[in-house]
């Protein structure tokens, strides 16, 4: 016979907002670890599992709670680029400065990863800030350069960035700008967009 933690996490893997809520009311702790520290809203979060997220946030969920690779249900939004789970948790008063195991922000992974509907809607929606530089030395705006393949999508990043007020001039831990990345990596484009605004 499962706990009653057992099955709140088991309707929050199935998505199940009503098997979340009576798990909840049968006396499921709503910040119960698994074995790797997360919480029932940090596994919604990685499934993107918006339904029983918002069932978790309405009954109190920590957006906030770090597992052992120091990820939290609002970090890993920047990862997944759910623009609906950003969302979700955004009710919840995520910390927008909390730092994962890179000591990044959620918009750095976004950035570098391409999500740019996520990027669109964290900048319009929040006041995350755009400079915040991780453990590596690099911005938002650095890492879709440094990581990015440089094609439309990282395109579009770099003009969100640089329009909310990121500050193109800002070098890495070696001295060298955004601008001069791109054009290490032969991203003409990109390359234009920032000497346009330097």
């Amino acid at each position: 016979m499962p706990t009653v933690d057992q099955a709140l996490r088991a309707a929050v893997r199935d998505d199940e907002a009503a098997g979340v809520r009576a798990a909840l009311a049968a006396g499921a702790d709503i910040e119960a670890h698994d074995e790797h520290r997360r919480t029932p809203l940090l596994i919604a979060a990685l499934g993107d599992h918006v339904a029983a997220a918002q069932a978790l946030v309405a009954a109190g969920a920590d957006p906030n709670a770090q597992d052992d690779r120091e990820d939290s249900a609002w970090l890993v939004t920047g990862v997944t680029g759910s623009v609906r789970m950003m969302r979700t948790l955004l009710a919840a008063g995520p910390d927008l400065t909390l730092r994962n195991r890179y000591g990044g922000i959620a918009l750095i992974p976004a950035a570098e990863r391409g999500h740019v509907e996520y990027v669109r809607a964290l900048l319009r929606e929040t006041d995350i800030d755009v400079d915040h530089v991780n453990r590596l030395g690099w911005t938002a705006l650095l890492e879709a350069v440094i990581l990015g393949d440089g094609g439309p999508a990282h395109q579009e990043i770099v003009e969100l960035l640089v329009t909310a007020g990121a500050t193109p001039g800002l070098a890495d831990g070696d001295g060298v700008t955004a601008l001069e990345h791109a054009q290490r990596r032969g991203f003409d484009e990109i390359a234009g967009l920032l000497r346009a605004v330097r």
